[in-house]
C-alpha cells in the first residue's frame, strides 16, 4: 500500500528564504502537540554536496520542532536522522515499510504531485501559483487576485493557514489530523 493511501503527504515550497522551514516548524509543532507522530523530508536544492555546516540546520529546526523522523536530500546523498530507536539490518531495510507516520511535510521537491502550499516572497516568485496540486498559498505581499482556486494567506497569519492547511489534508483522508 502506498504511504499517501494512508498518511497525509504535504509539500510546503516556495524560493530559498521564503519561510518554508518556519512554516514547517509552525506545523511540525501543531501537529506533535496533537499527539501525531510527525515525519519530514527536506530538499536540499543545490547542486552542489551538502557542507557540513549548513546541511543539518533545516533538519534539526524539524527534529527541535517535535519531528520524529527527518531527511535531507541533495548533492547525490541522503542525509536520515531517526530519534529514539535502535537500528539492526533488518530494521533499516524494513524502514520505510514498518514506519507508519501520521503525516509526512515535505519541505521543497517543487515539481512532485503531492497536496502542497505555496510560499512567495516575492511578485516574482508568482511562477510557482502554476504548480499541481496546491492547498493554499502563503505570501509576504498582496497579489493581484487572479481568482485562484485556493486560499492565499498573508505570512503574517499562520495560526488561520496551519489550521486550514490542516483541516484541508483531514477532510481529503477522513481523518482528525
Amino acid at each position: 500500500m502506498a504511504l499517501e493511501q494512508y498518511c497525509p503527504i504535504l509539500q510546503v515550497v516556495g524560493y530559498q528564504n521564503s519561510g518554508k522551514t518556519t512554516l514547517m516548524e509552525a506545523l511540525i509543532k501543531r501537529c506533535s502537540e496533537s499527539g501525531l507522530q510527525v515525519a519530514t523530508i527536506k530538499h536540499h536544492g543545490h547542486t552542489s554536496p551538502q557542507r557540513n555546516e549548513s546541511k543539518l540546520k533545516d533538519s534539526e529546526r524539524h527534529m527541535e520542532a517535535g519531528a520524529d523522523m527527518t531527511a535531507v536530500e541533495g548533492g547525490g546523498s541522503l542525509q536520515l536522522h531517526i530519534k529514539n530507536q535502535t537500528w539492526s539490518l533488518e530494521k533499516m531495510v524494513k524502514l520505510y515499510e514498518t514506519f507508519s507516520p501520521d503525516i509526512l511535510l515535505v519541505e521543497g521537491f517543487k515539481k512532485e504531485p503531492y497536496p502542497k502550499v505555496v510560499i512567495l516572497r516575492s511578485e516574482k516568485d508568482v511562477d510557482l501559483l502554476r504548480a499541481s496540486n496546491i492547498v493554499c498559498a502563503i505570501t509576504w505581499k498582496s497579489l493581484p487576485d487572479d481568482q485562484q482556486d485556493f486560499p492565499i494567506f498573508h505570512v503574517n497569519d499562520t495560526p488561520k493557514s496551519i489550521e486550514y492547511i490542516l483541516q484541508k489534508l483531514s477532510d481529503e483522508h477522513e481523518s482528525t489530523i
